[in-house]
Order: C-alpha cells, then structure tokens, then sequence
C-alpha cells in the first residue's frame, strides 16, 4: 500500500471492499433465508460481484501491481461459482435416443400485452417453436390452461394453480412417453407451486418435477424495482426468500418418499448462487454447467440472469443444453439432452 498513489489506495481500498463482498456471497447457498433472510439478496449480485472483481484484476495487472492477487485469489475460492456463471466450450453429443426435455415460463402467452402479439399469436409462435425442437418432455410454467389441447404430444399434466385473479393460470408437464402416475405440491399463500409427473421412459421411470418458485416480484423498469422506498423493497424481497425457502423444503421432504430417480425443471426465481438452488441441486447435474455455453441466460434482462433450470439425477448422461433466445416471454426456453441407458 504505501508503494501506491493516494489515488490507487483508494482503488485498492474499493477493492478490497468488493473482494470481502464476494467471499461473503460465497456463504449464501449454506445459510437458509429463514435464519438470515438478508444475506440471501447477495445471491442476486454475484453476477455484478464476480465482473467487478475480474475488472480489479485486470487493473493491477495493467498497472503491473501484485494487489491484483486480491481478487485474483478470491476468484480462485469460488472457482464452483465462476462454472456456473459461465461456460467456455459447449457439449455437443446428439444421439438419435436421447431424451429431450423443455423447461420454458411463457408468461401467460402474453395475455396483458406485453409484446405486440395477443394471446392466440403468442401460441402460434410457441407453439412453432415447440414443434420445430420437437422436445420429447416439456414442462411450462405460467401457463394457460385454457390452451390445455394445443399442443400435440401423447400424454400430459395440465393443472390450475390457487390464482383468485386469473381462474386459468397453471402449469403444465406434456410427454410424448407415458404418465403413469402425477399430482400437484400447492403451496401457502401464493399461486406458485409445483407439479410432478412419473413418466416411463425406456427401462426406467422417471420423476420429473416442474417448479415454479416464488417470484421476488423486481419490476426493472420501475423507480426502487417498484416499491415504494427502499426499505419496503427491502423487505418484500426478505419475505419472499423465505417462502421460497419453505417451498423448497416442501419439495425436497417430497421427492424424499420418491423411489424413482427425479428430475427438477422450471422457474426458480432466484440464481445458481442461491440456497434453493445448492439445496435442490444436492446431488443432481445441472445441465447447463455439464453441456451449455456461456452465460445460459435464461431471463430477459440487460444482465446474464440464469433463474431456469434443468436439474438431471446424476446417473445420467448429459449429451447437450440450449438456451433458445426467442422473444415469446420474458424468459427463454431451454432444454436438455440426455441419456437413460
């Protein structure tokens, strides 16, 4: 430090700050929202975290400083984490008897306008797309029960979800293998919940479950993300992380009594940095760190936000992952393929 200009020192300083940041973002996915609910917000930012860090680095290095170690050596510590912000090179094994499985939020095929297109062009365009992929599992989340018939596949699982204001609102799981068993998780206070399908698929069965988790409700374009002041942001953001905590845990106590291998897919309103995510991960590939490419963003955001996963029991093999960027929803599509020997 004392080899430093006032001005570097003072760079150095807001450094170190952001490095301490980011070690302490490390801790997030082991501490539950119940107990801490507010590190939980960290979770949000280690995208913005990780990039300041790099830029710090790139900073002394051009300034040929050894305080580039700093967050060189704290970027080193959450190597795990920099796997799943982004990925260099992409897997692409593409077998004719892989299973291919869609997670895709299609916001209510735009029934409040959004977009320019209305309801039944936003389900022409998804539903084109969902035939041109030809996925042989897909599994919707905000999805309109009313368009229940539209899509042609085998078998599927269509169910409203507890919504006073829109009496058609749900999710829904279509297969082209058969259903032989499904049901629903609803959850307390929310119209979000998950819905399970057991689905026979070659030699084996599989659970796969499509969860949609409580939304942290941030409206981007809006003055304090559309909130009144800060604080109340502050704690409406606090009360959702906790109920998505208590939806996980409803979720994970449930596929527990489960004795085929699982399957967790859909719109988990939070990152890959979070506790939800370690805790439904647990021992499962994420097919986006094992077969996808850069930063899988899956969110319709200025900034990479991977909020939607494919979570694959770890007995299979991933041979594939795509993020689609059409302009349907909010979100975009993605799916896995994989293989059941």
């Amino acid at each position: 430090m004392k080899n430093l200009t006032w001005s570097n020192k003072i760079v150095f300083i807001t450094n170190s700050v952001f490095a301490t940041v980011l070690l302490l973002a490390y801790l997030v996915p082991y501490i539950s929202p119940k107990t801490v609910s507010s590190i939980a917000l960290l979770s949000l930012i280690v995208p913005f975290l990780i990039v300041i860090n790099i830029g710090f680095s790139v900073y002394w290095l051009i300034k040929l400083k050894r305080q580039f170690l700093l967050s060189a050596f704290v970027l080193l510590i959450g190597y795990n984490t920099l796997t799943a912000f982004y990925r260099v090179s992409e897997k692409k094994v593409l077998l004719t008897d892989d299973i291919k499985l869609m997670s895709y939020n299609v916001r209510l095929f735009n029934i409040y306008n959004w977009k320019k297109e209305n309801k039944n062009e936003t389900l022409q365009l998804v539903k084109g797309f969902i035939e041109e992929k030809s996925p042989d599992i897909v599994c919707f989340q905000e999805f309109l029960t009313e368009f229940s018939s539209d899509f042609d596949f085998k078998y599927k699982y269509v169910i409203n979800n507890q919504n006073k204001k829109i009496s058609n609102f749900g999710q829904a799981i279509y297969s082209n293998y058969k259903i032989i068993n499904k049901g629903t998780l609803d959850f307390d206070n929310t119209a979000n919940n998950a819905i399970y399908a057991d689905i026979v698929v070659k030699t084996d069965t599989v659970r796969v479950y499509n969860v949609h988790l409580e939304s942290l409700k941030i409206q981007l374009n809006k003055k304090n993300f559309g909130e009144k002041n800060s604080e109340k942001l502050l704690k409406r953001l606090q009360t959702n992380f906790k109920k998505q905590a208590v939806e996980v845990e409803k979720l994970i106590a449930h596929e527990q009594n489960c004795n085929f291998k699982t399957i967790i897919s859909g719109d988990f309103n939070n990152t890959a940095f979070s506790w939800v995510y370690r805790k439904l991960k647990n021992n499962k590939k994420d097919a986006f760190i094992e077969a996808g490419k850069g930063f899988g963003k899956s969110y319709d955001y200025i900034f990479p936000a991977r909020i939607d996963f494919i979570l694959i029991n770890k007995d299979y093999q991933i041979n594939n992952f795509k993020t689609y960027s059409v302009q349907y929803s909010d979100h975009f599509p993605i799916m896995a393929r994989f293989g059941i020997d």
